[in-house]
């Protein structure tokens, strides 16, 4: 039975509880942590963790409660800081995205997982979810063909509160907008289905959010070997409707799901009905795959638990959490900068350092208010 301590217990906390939850004979919560006296211990009283122990300093939480595997969902600006420390504890980590905000602080957190040999898993919930693992099913296939074309739209609305809660808009605290705490998760989606870019250009833009310093709108056009793809990072779009289209040699396919098969008449143009053979061989193997058993939290924390279990490197690893950083590096730098920006990024670069970001940086807007507290 597996010790599991979480750091930070604001809303996310309560998907990393209910994950681990779903695991029952696997693992037990044992401690709670959180900077604000007295949290910890109401969050453990709230979730019913009746066994759970509330500490308003989390290493001490590490010191003390023995633990074999932590979650750590605080702060991106912490999240270094704490994986470093509870790996050098010999406890094994699962941290919430962005893995950290810069790609010194991350290499910082690979250095210790080597040298303390524990695992170190970065939350990409999205991955473990049904929908999309068929779209990566049908990528890995090949009836694709090369692909041309991918169009990834990470839209999310936030009204002006959302940037009112302490840590939130602004570049020193939050790490960045909405390109490196709400895209990540389609960052790590794209890097999962297509490998790492050659090239990125952006620009960057506060639409609507003038309580805050950060962006909360990014295009950037990502060149891989043959094709491109473009990214839209939003917390400003309407409706929330996100999508990613993967335009491939052979086929198009999309979540939300649709599948279109073209093929050439005598002239190039397309021919009636199109290539309905390839349309029924990627729709088999979306009816022929197997629901996963958890998704989102869960499944990573079940994956996770079976990757210590086995001792084999989990699903979506600390090599993945620093690969989306990357992308998102280069997206600020682009957009900063006004200029392509190749990968990979090196740590001559001086958008790899901690710090130097923050530094360069545009402040679009004061930030208005700090609420310890979000409104609920």
């Amino acid at each position: 039975m597996l010790r599991i301590g979480i750091i930070g217990t604001g809303g996310i906390a309560n998907a990393h509880i209910n994950g681990y939850l779903a695991f029952p004979d696997q693992c037990q919560i044992v401690a709670l942590a959180d900077v604000m006296p007295g949290k910890a211990a109401q969050k453990a009283a709230d979730s019913g963790l009746s066994g759970a122990v509330g500490y308003d300093d989390p290493m001490r939480m590490l010191a003390e409660a023995r633990l074999d595997l932590v979650s750590i969902a605080t702060p991106p600006s912490t999240h270094a800081a704490l994986s470093i420390a509870a790996l050098d504890a010999g406890v094994h980590v699962l941290v919430e995205k962005p893995m950290a905000p810069s790609l010194e602080e991350c290499d910082a957190v690979l250095a210790a997982r080597e040298r303390s040999g524990k695992l170190l898993s970065v939350v990409a919930q999205n991955r473990f979810r049904d929908d999309l693992a068929t779209l990566k099913a049908v990528v890995d296939s090949g009836l694709l063909g090369s692909i041309s074309h991918v169009r990834v739209d990470s839209a999310w609305w936030r009204g002006l509160p959302y940037y009112d809660l302490w840590w939130r808009g602004t570049w020193e605290k939050e790490g960045g907008g909405c390109t490196l705490n709400h895209a990540i998760h389609h960052i790590d989606l794209l890097l999962w289905l297509l490998g790492r870019p050659t090239e990125i250009t952006a620009m960057l833009a506060n639409a609507q959010h003038d309580n805050s310093e950060v962006e909360d709108l990014s295009v950037a056009v990502l060149r891989y070997e043959r094709g491109l793809a473009q990214l839209t990072s939003s917390v400003v779009h309407h409706g929330q409707e996100q999508e990613i289209v993967i335009q491939g040699e052979h086929a198009r396919v999309s979540q939300p799901w649709k599948v279109v098969a073209e093929r050439s008449d005598a002239a190039g143009f397309p021919a009636q009905g199109g290539d309905a053979d390839r349309v029924a061989a990627i729709e088999k193997i979306v009816a022929d795959r197997e629901p996963l058993a958890h998704t989102g939290h869960a499944g990573q924390i079940g994956d996770l638990l079976a990757a210590i279990r086995d001792g084999r490197a989990p699903i979506a690893d600390g090599r993945d959490g620093r690969d989306a950083i990357e992308v998102v590096t280069a997206i600020y730098k682009a957009g900063i900068e006004r200029e392509f920006v190749s990968l990979p990024l090196h740590a001559s670069d001086p958008y790899y350092q901690a710090g130097r970001l923050i530094e360069n940086a545009p402040r679009f807007y004061e930030k208005t208010a700090s609420l310890v507290e979000a409104a609920s």
